[in-house]
């Protein structure tokens, strides 16, 4: 259609230039010396149009002859590029399948001509570093570096994770502290940091990191509080390993008022104070951490701490039975300490009323061992019976009764020593 148009306007405007033309066909004189030169008008326009679309052809084919060295370069180029794009995109593709070697060959290929060179080199850092070729990843990482200078912390950060899935602790601290300087508020060095810390087991370092933790919001709340319950429970355990137990007394109380709150690390604390042979100090820590907020797992830590008066300690967890006339833990507790105390009667009331509020194995253990001595061997045997269902979270198995059996003995088997005197049997209170 527009070919149609183009063509018809150029008949009506050579019909209008006829019809003018043959109305009145004009004349031109030119001179220059001697010479002269007479003509029509139209002939001289038609003259000087066709020379110069002559000349206008000639310029158009000088400039397009002139730029053929540029055009077949951009065309090298372009075609570089696409080269680029293409291999880059494979490289990627392999590398999430796997394909480590050939992911690696196709990254670096074109990485020269790539229009994001920094890419390739990251992506061939992580290839090498799949395949075990360290020192071809730290080049990479420096061509990625040199590629984009500005782009200093994603390399670092780049280089650091790879350090750290190869164990190398040493180099990754450093880089990661060459972050943090350049880098003091980015989440993600934070987290490497406290990953670094975690496996190398520096706890002051990670207790000093996490106020910062806490305040970049880096890990969940849920994963704060676990995190601080570790590296104080670690801190303590260091602590510990020392002679004396002034260093282990000194590091609890230098650890926050709402940590030694931890009915976990309480109770870790009070562990750690018996195993350095120190039950008067175990004792009133947990005497003043119940007193402060109830916990049935230290109650019952309580109970099996050897305080120095133990009559002193029946009597606090007797005046906890007031306000707590229903916990299982603090009657087995009571039991325990009964014994301690030798009221034998007094111990079994506990424990009796501890399994008839909720059975444990230890409580059926406890009381079979006391029923056993103080000669009621029937009902320890159904004490040691129950503990071992609690135990095994199944029910015993049902035997049908044997018929009564006579047994001889044979030469094979040695007959008991009669000597053996059987247990006293314990008065009871």
């Amino acid at each position: 259609m527009r070919l149609l148009a183009t063509t018809l306007l150029f008949l009506i405007v050579s019909v209008v230039l006829a019809l003018v033309v043959k109305h009145d066909n004009g004349y031109v004189l030119l001179g220059y010396g001697e010479w002269t030169v007479e003509g029509s008008l139209a002939f001289f326009v038609l003259v000087n149009a066709v020379l110069f679309g002559l000349l206008y052809l000639l310029v158009r084919t000088l400039v397009r002859v002139w730029g053929v060295p540029g055009r077949v370069r951009g065309w090298r180029e372009q075609r570089g590029l696409r080269k680029a794009r293409n291999a880059l995109t494979q490289g990627l593709l392999e590398l999430s399948e796997g394909h480590w070697k050939s992911a690696e060959k196709n990254l670096i290929r074109h990485a020269e001509k790539s229009e994001t060179p920094l890419l390739n080199y990251l992506a061939a850092a992580r290839s090498a570093q799949q395949q075990g070729a360290h020192e071809k990843r730290d080049l990479y990482l420096q061509l990625a570096h040199e590629s984009m200078p500005s782009a200093d912390v994603a390399v670092a950060l780049t280089q650091a994770e790879l350090q750290l899935d190869h164990e190398q602790y040493e180099h990754a601290l450093a880089t990661l502290m060459h972050l943090r300087q350049i880098a003091p508020r980015h989440t993600y060095v934070l987290k490497l940091l406290k990953e670094l810390y975690e496996h190398l087991g520096d706890w002051e370092q990670l207790r000093a990191l996490i106020p910062e933790l806490k305040k970049r919001k880096v890990v969940e709340k849920a994963e704060l509080e676990r995190l601080e319950c570790s590296v104080f429970q670690n801190l303590l355990e260091q602590a510990s390993e020392e002679e004396g137990v002034e260093r282990l007394v000194a590091t609890w109380k230098g650890l926050p008022g709402a940590v030694r709150n931890t009915p976990s690390l309480a109770q870790s604390y009070s562990d750690l104070l018996v195993a350095k042979k120190r039950p008067d100090l175990a004792e009133s820590h947990l005497r003043e951490a119940i007193s402060r907020e109830w916990n049935e797992a230290l109650v019952r830590r309580y109970g099996a701490v050897a305080g120095p008066d133990p009559a002193q300690q029946l009597t606090f967890a007797e005046r906890w039975l007031q306000q707590h006339p229903g916990s299982p833990e603090l009657l087995l507790a009571l039991g325990r300490l009964c014994l301690r105390n030798k009221l034998w009667g007094k111990a079994r009331s506990y424990m009796e009323a501890s399994l008839g509020i909720a059975p444990t194995t230890d409580a059926c253990l406890e009381l079979g061992v006391l029923l056993e001595k103080m000669g009621e061997c029937d009902k320890a045997i159904a004490c040691f019976r129950s503990g071992l269902e609690l135990s095994r979270e199944l029910p015993m198995p049902e035997i049908p009764d044997l018929p009564a059996l006579t047994r001889q003995p044979s030469d094979s088997v040695k007959e008991l020593p009669t000597d053996i005197n059987p247990p006293k049997r314990l008065s009871k209170e």
